[in-house]
């Protein structure tokens, strides 16, 4: 237990660098006290642990306060990724505390309204920078429909086309990238575009929380990166 645990309820610092952001918060039986986002396409390794700092200091905390680590493991860019889970890694060994994944997928899921959902099929979608895009579909509940995967929007648009399934909400930064392309299905965009570390929290504090025994969280990736790596180097 942290030297706040047994006044308090456990407290969560939420941070991700895996997309077109950074953003940190401070989470703490369901209320955000503390959150920063800025937008950024790169420059997350510079800015990422001040972001920290800077949250932990506005929610007024030191670092012992803190019980567990929760960190996007993508799908996202490569290094953005890597440099997430550094930093989870750099906190959770310096302060003995355990680390939570969570997918850029599933925090911008659960960033989505319950009304907006009721009733409907949510499909996040993240720009990944290419002509496909990052996907996978929920329940209205959040239940995942499937494992994320990669589709161009035509590719979207043929797998849909007559399934008979729920209308659709779509959410996440690529939603404009494949809209023209589901018109024809009527979906509805869901106010949950960019991720912040405050849904990431959420997200984590849905989870089973885990132990100081547990394993490391690693990387997503759906794809092989677009860098080239010295021969024999590890990925994962």
């Amino acid at each position: 237990m942290t030297e706040n645990s047994q006044v308090s309820a456990p407290c969560l610092l939420a941070f991700d660098a895996a997309g077109r952001s950074c953003s940190a918060a401070v989470f703490r039986d369901g209320e955000v006290l503390a959150e920063a986002f800025e937008p950024m396409s790169r420059g997350q390794a510079e800015r990422l642990v001040p972001m920290i700092e800077e949250v932990l200091a506005t929610a007024g905390l030191r670092h012992g306060a803190l019980d567990a680590l929760a960190v996007t493991v993508g799908p996202g860019a490569f290094t953005g990724v890597r440099i997430g889970l550094a930093a989870a890694r750099g906190y959770g060994l310096a302060l003995g505390i355990p680390q939570i994944g969570v997918t850029c997928l599933e925090a911008v899921a659960g960033a989505t309204e319950q009304a907006e959902r009721r009733g409907r099929r949510l499909l996040v979608l993240l720009d990944a920078k290419r002509a496909d895009l990052y996907a996978q579909f929920f329940d209205e509940a959040l239940t995942p429909l499937g494992e994320p995967f990669t589709a161009t929007p035509g590719e979207l648009a043929a797998r849909l086309a007559g399934d008979g399934g729920p209308p659709l909400l779509l959410a996440g930064d690529g939603v404009e990238q494949a809209f023209q392309a589901l018109e024809e299905l009527d979906p509805r965009r869901s106010k949950a575009v960019g991720l912040h570390a405050s849904a990431v929290a959420r997200a984590a504090a849905a989870k089973p929380w885990p132990d100081r025994r547990a394993g490391l969280p690693g990387p997503l990736y759906l794809r092989p990166p677009d860098v080239t790596l010295p021969k024999g180097a590890p990925v994962g």
